[in-house]
């Protein structure tokens, strides 16, 4: 005879959606194949292609996991994921060259960063609409990455060599750090009080006070430093070198670089899995995503994914 019940935490674990129950997956946009590679974080196996448009750059996570947002370059829009049908379910129009996108950690708020128009665009992720755009200081803006609080959104300019800040409730900006030329990836301690900023062109990681809006220190990292993750432990910082096809490992304390790990050619964004204990790295040129033992600061894996990959993004 059948059961006629289920231990509670089967019940619940039956009644998740299939990718739920099954996460965390690795997103990968794919610049040059026009994907999104999706990448089981358990086997580190690609198990589905998603198409995203033509030139898929940044990508964001909906809190609950079902649902991606990925900027698409020469479509000037935002492309949404419904990840549990794996298919696209709509697009919005956001600006000229669209590239970096973040999420508000409640879910609300998409931001992406809109490079030809100097702008920040805001989409109300209810509605599905885009409600505001706020202009920045700095030229070419690339990532817009929301405070662990949700209040503000901190800019990386690439021709600014600043960071612009924003108020997301005044939809205004409120500061502009100046750091080093070429400024790109930006991160955060848990605790929201540091922004770790990389700068390419002078191969430096900037501490940023991220309620004083002052530069705390300077980290030498790799040739073009580029894409920046955070662990979860808020101890260490991982960058991301371009030219060196290396990920650098700092130490917060010290703030002093105590591994560096080859990975493919051209690193770019990352992510690291919810527990940190594995970082994902786009590796452009190499096609592909190197994955990092973060205990053993060793690369675990080596995924093939799409066309010159851009970023990752994981939930």
């Amino acid at each position: 005879m059948p059961p006629r019940f289920l231990p509670r935490a089967c019940a619940w674990l039956l009644a998740l959606p299939l990718a739920a129950a099954a996460a965390p997956f690795a997103y990968v946009p794919n610049e040059g194949s026009g994907t999104v590679s999706v990448i089981d974080t358990a086997t580190d196996q690609v198990v589905a292609e998603i198409p995203a448009g033509k030139k898929p750059r940044g990508t964001a996570l909906s809190p609950d996991g079902r649902t991606a947002y990925v900027s698409d370059q020469p479509g000037n829009r935002l492309v949404v994921l419904d990840l549990q049908r794996r298919a696209a379910s709509g697009a919005i129009a956001l600006g000229e060259s669209p590239e970096g996108v973040g999420i508000s950690p409640d879910g609300r708020w998409i931001a992406a960063a809109v490079e030809e128009t100097n702008e920040v665009a805001f989409v109300d992720t209810a509605s599905g609409k885009l409600a505001f755009a706020v202009k920045v200081r700095g030229k070419n803006p690339e990532h817009a990455v929301f405070t662990p609080d949700g209040a503000r959104v901190f800019v990386s300019a690439e021709e600014g060599e600043a960071v612009d800040v924003i108020d997301v409730a005044g939809r205004r900006q409120v500061a502009q750090v100046p750091v080093g030329a070429r400024p790109r990836g930006i991160g955060f301690s848990p605790d929201g009080k540091r922004a770790y900023v990389a700068a390419e062109n002078a191969d430096e990681v900037y501490v940023i006070d991220a309620a004083a809006y002052k530069v705390l220190g300077r980290v030498k990292a790799g040739l073009r430093s580029n894409g920046i993750a955070v662990h979860p432990d808020g101890r260490r910082v991982y960058v991301s070198n371009g030219g060196d096809a290396s990920v650098s490992v700092i130490d917060v304390q010290s703030l002093r670089v105590t591994a560096t790990i080859p990975v493919g050619q051209r690193p770019w964004n990352m992510a690291l899995t919810p527990d940190g204990s594995k970082l994902y790295v786009a590796c452009g040129r190499s096609g592909s995503v190197t994955v990092i033992d973060t205990e053993r600061d060793v690369v675990a894996a080596t995924v093939p994914v799409g066309k010159l990959p851009w970023g990752v993004a994981i939930r």
